[in-house]
Parts: structure tokens; sequence; C-alpha cells
């Protein structure tokens, strides 16, 4: 351990302090395009929204809503290894920053190509391994209230200071050797997670349409 300046305390000698920044390649805003399909207004997608953040990993049923795009704004379209982050939104005890990784697992719960709302935005990381330490680290630092200080107000609705956060805040930040380990004890984990939300949505579905014909006596068990 030797004592690192910039965060006043000890670190790992092997590691180093600095900003998320070093970790993102490029962001893409969101786009909220039409409730349905008209003029150029052509691209059916999947609308991700601040609301539906915390259900994609979770077992609520999600209510993210088809939309219709632009086709030029394709280039905004969700892709393996983005993670989406409300910047507009909060609460007096909820801060803005709330965020969901996007893998080929999640994309494949839905049936059309993903888009974010324009009340979020998406980062993509510059390497795979990245992915999950960004997140989780993300994570941590909204679960301890740390983006409460990071917010400004426009028209009586709060948004997150994005790029003051990724450049000012320091963290401790692992060698590649330890992040490539941390992604590959993480990533069957995150495998798992999708799975058994995909078949958490399944058995929800099924329920919905057996219980009304228990109801109705339409349906009845055996013993």
């Amino acid at each position: 351990m030797v004592y690192n300046e910039e965060l006043k305390r000890k670190i790992p000698a092997t590691w180093s302090a600095g900003g998320l920044n070093r970790f993102i390649a490029n962001e893409k805003t969101g786009d909220w395009g039409k409730e349905s399909a008209q003029a150029n207004y052509s691209r059916k997608v999947t609308c991700i929204r601040g609301t539906d953040l915390n259900s994609i990993l979770q077992t609520q049923q999600i209510n993210a809503p088809e939309r219709f795009i632009l086709e030029k704004n394709t280039h905004k379209l969700l892709q393996k290894n983005d993670i989406v982050i409300e910047i507009s939104g909060g609460s007096p005890t909820q801060s803005t920053g709330r965020a969901v990784y996007i893998t080929d697992e999640v994309m494949s719960m839905f049936n059309n190509p993903l888009i974010c709302s324009n009340f979020c935005k998406a980062i993509s990381v510059k390497k795979d391994l990245y992915l999950f330490f960004v997140y989780y680290l993300w994570q941590y630092l909204y679960d301890n209230g740390i983006f409460f200080g990071y917010e400004g107000k426009t028209s009586g609705i709060k948004n997150l200071l994005y790029e003051n956060f990724i450049s000012s805040y320091k963290v401790a930040l692992p060698d590649e050797e330890l992040l490539s380990r941390f992604n590959s004890a993480v990533k069957p984990l995150s495998s798992a997670i999708i799975a058994n939300r995909k078949e958490a949505m399944s058995l929800l579905s099924v329920r919905n349409w057996l219980l009304p014909l228990l109801m109705n006596d339409q349906a009845k068990i055996n013993d």
C-alpha cells in the first residue's frame, strides 16, 4: 500500500487514481421519437426510460414503451457494453445517476432494438473488460449518495453534471490484470441474472394468462 496524494489515502502500489473518463470511449444521447410510425419516423425501437432502469436487472415487469425514431438516428441505438445513465429526473431523496448495463443477454429480452430516452444517455467503454467494473463502481457511488453533489437544476428538473463528475471525481483504479480477473468472475454471474430474469418474465406471462381462466372456472386444477 502506498499513499496517494489525489485521494489522500493509501491504495495498492499497482493501482492509480483518476476519473472514470479514462474508461469511456464515447457517449450517445437519447431519443424519444414518436408514438406511432409517421413520415420519416419509421424505425421501431423499445425506449429505455429512467423509470425502467431498475426493472431490467430485477424481477419487476418491464414497461418500456415502443417508439418510432428517424432512420438517421439509428446511430443512437444501444449496443453491447453500453451503460445507460439517467441524467435528468430524481427527487429530493433519489439522485439522478441510476444506471444499467447492456449486454447481448439484456438485448435478447426485447423484441426491438433498444434506445434510451432523452432524459438518459449511454456511454460506451473502451474495452469489454471495463464494463462491469465501471457499472458496479458507478452503482456503488449512486448507492452512497455521491451524485447528490453533482446535480444542477433547470426549470425545476435536476440534471446530473455528468461531464464534471467523470472528469473531477477521483477514484482508485485497479491495474488491467485485476480488471480482467474481475470481469471474468462477474460475467457469468451477469448471464445467470439475465437468464433468471427471462425465466421470471416467462412465468409471469403464464400466470397472467392462466389466473383469469381459473377465476372464471374456465380451467380447473386436477388433484
